[in-house]
C-alpha cells in the first residue's frame, strides 16, 4: 500500500475514534434515565404521568391565617395604648382660686401627657390614672371623678394622638416602608398595605407575612384581595412584610433556555413550565422524553406507587410523552413544585447528526493532516 495512503488512513482512524468518544450533549439520553430506575438497580422511581399520578402529586403550599388572627375583632379607633400622647383641657367653675391654673385662669391645658409602658398617665391633683385600654371618653370620666372633689364640676376634654404603642411596621416590597398608626382608615391588613403605598412586585407572586408576638403567618396577596375573610384586623406591634415568592424550578436539556426559573404564578403546570422557558428546542428535543425530577416525601411516594412500606424522601423521575393523544393534557394538569428539575432529552437523530458532522469534520482534518505529513 502507498505510504501516503497508509498515513491518511491512520490519521483518519485516529481522529474518528476520538470524535466518536467525545460527542457533546446536554445530559443523559432517555435510555440512560430509564436504566437508573429502581427496577433496574438504580435509585429513582421512574413513573409515567397519568391522571392518578397527577392527583397524588398535586400538593401546593397552602397559605392562610389561623383562627387566632381571623377572629380578632377590629380595634375601636380611639382605644388608648401605651406610647400614645394625651392632650387634656380642663374648664373650672371657679374664678379666684382655680385648682390647675393661676388666679383668674379658668381654662388649663395639658398638651403632652405620654402614656407610659404600664399604660398610665399622671394628671396633677388626680395622680396616676390608667389610660391604656380606655377610650378618650372613658379616660375623661376617670379624670373628672378624680378632680371633682377638689374643684367643683370640672369640665374635661381629652384627645388622643396615636403613638408608637398603637402602630404597625410595614416593610418589604411596598412603596413606603415604615411605622404607621392604627387609625380609623387603617385598622385592617389591606387598608394598611394601601396606606404604605401598595406593593411594588407583581400581585400574582406577592406573599404577605404578618408577625404578631412570636407567631408569623402568611397569605397570598391575590387571595387576600379576593377573600374578605383574610383581611384581618391589626393589633399594635404587628409587623407586615411583603415578599416575592421564592419558589423556582430548574430547566435543563433541549429547552429554549437552561436556567433556574422563578414561579410567576401560584400554580405552575409542566406545560406552562415548558412554555416559560421558550418551549422545546424543535431542532434537537425529543417530545417523548420530557422528565420532571424531584424528591417526594414519604406519604406522596407511597400514594403514587400504591405502597405503604416506603420511608423517608424518595427520588422520582416523572415521564411525560407529548406525542401521545393525552400527552399534552397530562402536561397541562401535572403541577411543578418548588425545586423541581425539568429535563428534556435530545432526539436520537441528534446524536446521529452530531456523529456524521463529526466524521465529516474529521475527514477534512485527516486530509489536512495527511497533506501536512505528505509534505515532510
Amino acid at each position: 500500500m502507498n505510504v501516503t495512503l497508509t498515513r491518511r488512513a491512520a490519521a483518519l482512524g485516529l481522529l474518528a475514534s476520538v470524535a466518536a468518544c467525545g460527542l457533546p450533549r446536554s445530559g443523559p439520553n432517555k435510555n440512560e434515565i430509564y436504566k437508573g430506575s429502581v427496577l433496574k438497580g438504580g435509585d429513582a422511581f421512574v413513573v409515567s404521568v397519568t391522571p392518578s399520578v397527577t392527583r397524588a402529586t398535586a400538593v401546593m403550599p397552602a397559605f392562610g391565617f389561623s383562627s387566632g388572627f381571623t377572629k380578632a375583632g377590629v380595634m375601636a379607633q380611639d382605644i388608648i395604648s401605651p406610647g400614645d400622647t394625651i392632650s387634656m383641657t380642663v374648664f373650672e367653675n371657679v374664678k379666684d382660686d382655680p385648682l390647675l391654673g393661676n388666679t383668674g385662669q379658668r381654662v388649663s391645658a395639658l398638651q403632652t401627657l405620654q402614656v407610659d409602658g404600664q399604660g398610665y398617665i399622671f394628671v396633677p391633683y388626680a395622680g396616676r390614672i390608667k389610660a391604656a385600654g380606655q377610650t378618650a371618653e372613658g379616660l375623661r370620666d376617670a379624670i373628672t371623678r378624680k378632680l371633682d372633689p377638689q374643684t367643683p364640676d370640672p369640665q374635661v376634654v381629652v384627645n388622643r394622638a396615636p403613638g408608637n404603642g398603637a402602630t404597625v411596621t410595614v416593610n418589604g416590597s411596598v412603596a413606603g416602608q415604615g411605622n404607621y398608626p392604627i387609625e380609623a382608615p387603617t385598622r385592617t391588613l389591606t387598608a394598611m398595605i394601601a396606606r404604605a403605598g401598595g406593593v411594588t412586585i407583581p400581585q400574582a407572586v406577592a406573599v404577605v407575612h404578618v408577625t404578631r408576638g412570636t407567631k408569623t403567618e402568611k397569605v397570598w396577596l391575590a387571595d387576600l384581595y379576593t377573600n374578605p375573610k383574610l383581611d384581618i384586623a391589626l393589633r399594635p406591634g404587628d409587623t407586615i412584610t411583603i415578599e416575592q415568592d421564592t419558589r423556582a424550578f430548574v430547566a435543563l436539556g433541549a429547552t429554549g433556555t437552561q436556567s433556574r426559573v422563578p414561579f410567576q404564578t401560584q400554580t405552575l403546570s409542566a406545560l406552562e413550565a415548558i412554555a416559560t422557558v421558550g418551549g422545546l428546542n424543535s431542532n434537537i428535543a425529543d417530545p417523548t422524553g420530557v422528565f420532571v425530577l424531584r424528591n417526594e416525601p414519604e406519604e406522596i411516594a407511597n400514594a403514587v406507587l400504591g405502597r405503604t412500606d416506603l420511608q423517608g424522601d424518595q427520588r422520582f423521575v416523572y415521564v411525560l410523552d407529548l406525542t401521545k393523544p393525552t400527552g399534552m393534557f397530562e402536561a397541562r394538569d401535572f403541577l411543578i413544585r418548588d425545586g423541581d428539575t425539568l429535563y428534556v432529552t435530545e432526539a436520537p437523530f441528534t446524536q446521529w447528526s452530531k456523529t456524521i458532522g463529526s466524521i465529516t469534520g474529521t475527514a477534512n482534518q485527516a486530509n489536512n493532516l495527511s497533506s501536512a505529513l505528505g509534505t515532510k
